[in-house]
């Protein structure tokens, strides 16, 4: 049935088989285009596009509002470049930090500054997401199937994309469901993150976010400890910013993701070794190693996953490399408990020794962490930053604490174990009450 709109004109509305047959002309436009232009410059394939859904739309004698134009087009270019159903959440404006598809076909998505996901009222075909998973795989030389079903990747920067993504593609025969992969993309930030940005999210206060690049400026040794999400790597790459122009900076990542607005930066990439072939692993502590043969003057190392990375770092901080780096760790406690067993597993050093080399390697250790902003709602925020004590006392690592955000308990884990431990005591308490006959 037709709509009507203002003045009492009638507008055809599309139907399913007419946007599917625009879909198809315009689509079939673009073929014999190589398709790294297809990929690459999409925002100026849009234009061309347009002009095809008004072509097509006309000869079907549709009259389509403008904004269903551009939608149109969007859609032709995300089609014909593979991506289709992840183009338009893959936007520079999008607002997501994070996608996943799951088995069932379902998708999901982190809004920017939240912590859970939410789901799409999207619906793509099997065909649409393998077709989506072959454009993101095949520029890297990679592919998903039985023989490789458990795939790391990385989304380059690109124009008109993020800063880059983190991809985790696992195939139906290891994540079973209905037929479709389980994919996940961790978006990264598309541009520098200066220090005004983080007041502006109310990460912390400007007196604190200035101390903390004064910090680095001064060369102090910093850890970024938090959850997943939490914001760590964009916290490290904002307070970077207190790293002086001048300085020859070595970046060590997995993969690639902290942008520095600095002219004298070398980035040195890990990878996973290619099952079949001959291409082998590189480490992040092979990254560290090789950083300190290339005359450093700052080292930063995205994220220390391994003790072997961990211990790479620590030794090259030891020797007076003002540094920075992040840690998967809900607490300072927890930190030295997890790089422990880590340092010990890996490399095998024992924990005295591994908080002799944390004590000497660390200057400050900054939390973040996700809390309930004045409106209820779960926000990143600084929740807590001490200087490590030089000496061990008792064999335990002294933390002396500088800031803290406000009625908040640091270590969430920890409230949440003693909330249930009070629960069950309660009952236990209740249980042993006589009862009445």
């Amino acid at each position: 049935m037709p709509q009507r709109s203002g003045w009492g004109a009638v507008v055809p509305t599309i139907e399913p088989a007419q946007r599917a047959q625009i879909l198809e002309e315009v689509a079939a436009t673009f073929k014999g285009r190589p398709l790294e232009e297809l990929r690459q410059d999409t925002e100026k394939l849009v234009p061309l596009a347009t002009q095809g859904v008004l072509a097509s739309a006309g000869r079907l004698g549709l009259q389509i509002p403008e904004a269903d134009v551009l939608s149109l087009a969007r859609e032709v270019v995300a089609r014909v470049g593979g991506l289709g159903f992840l183009a338009p959440l893959l936007r520079l404006d999008s607002g997501m930090s994070e996608i996943a598809l799951n088995p069932d076909g379902s998708v999901w998505v982190v809004p920017k500054g939240e912590q859970d996901f939410v789901s799409l009222d999207l619906h793509p075909s099997q065909n649409d997401v393998w077709r989506a998973v072959e454009a993101l795989l095949a520029p890297l030389g990679r592919a998903c199937n039985e023989a490789s079903p458990s795939v790391d990747a990385k989304l380059p920067r690109q124009e008109g994309l993020p800063g880059g993504a983190r991809i985790k593609i696992c195939h139906p025969v290891i994540a079973p469901g209905k037929g479709y992969p389980a994919i996940s993309i961790r978006l990264f930030e598309p541009k520098p993150v200066p220090p005004s940005q983080l007041v502006a999210w109310n990460m912390a206060p400007q007196s604190i976010v200035d101390a903390l690049v004064e910090a680095v400026g001064k060369g102090l040794r910093i850890l970024v400890i938090g959850g997943t999400n939490s914001g760590k790597t964009t916290l490290l790459s904002a307070i970077c910013n207190g790293i002086p122009k001048s300085a020859r900076v070595l970046k060590i990542e997995d993969p690639e993701e902290i942008w520095l607005d600095h002219p004298h930066v070398v980035t040195l990439e890990a990878r996973p070794a290619q099952l079949g072939t001959a291409v082998t692993s590189y480490m992040l502590s092979s990254g560290v190693d090789d950083a300190m043969r290339m005359a450093p003057r700052w080292l930063i190392v995205g994220e220390m996953r391994r003790g072997d990375a961990a211990a790479a770092l620590f030794r090259a901080q030891m020797s007076d490399h003002p540094g920075l780096s992040t840690f998967h760790a809900e607490g300072p406690e927890a930190a030295i408990s997890r790089l422990n067993l880590l340092l010990f597993n890996d490399v095998g050093v024992r924990a005295e020794g591994a908080k002799e080399m944390f004590v000497q390697a660390i200057d400050l250790l900054v939390q973040v962490g996700f809390r309930l902003d004045q409106n209820g709602k779960r926000r990143r925020h600084i929740v807590g930053i001490w200087k490590v004590q030089k000496a061990l006392k008792a064999g335990n690592v002294i933390f002396i604490p500088l800031y803290r955000l406000a009625g908040e308990e640091v270590d969430e884990r920890a409230a949440s174990l003693s909330y249930v431990e009070n629960k069950f005591n309660q009952i236990a308490a209740a249980e042993s009450q006589p009862r009445e006959e």
